[in-house]
C-alpha cells in the first residue's frame, strides 16, 4: 500500500473542534511536524476535513 506524508504548516489556532479532533487523530502536537500513513480512503476523507492546514506529499 502507498505511503502519504503530510506536515503540519498551519497551526490549529482558532479552528473549529472538529479540524482540532483530526489533526490530533492524525498524529499532530506540533506546527511543521511530519507524520506517515497508509493512503486509505478514511486517511484521505480526514485529509479534506483539513486540507487548509496541511502539506500532503506522497510517499
Amino acid at each position: 500500500m502507498s505511503k502519504v506524508k503530510i506536515t503540519l504548516v498551519k497551526s490549529p489556532i482558532d479552528k473549529t473542534k472538529r479540524q482540532k479532533d483530526t489533526l490530533k487523530a492524525l498524529g499532530f502536537r506540533k506546527v511543521n511536524q511530519t507524520v506517515e500513513h497508509d493512503a486509505t480512503p478514511q486517511i484521505h476523507g480526514m485529509l479534506r476535513v483539513v486540507n487548509h492546514l496541511v502539506q500532503v506529499e506522497n510517499a
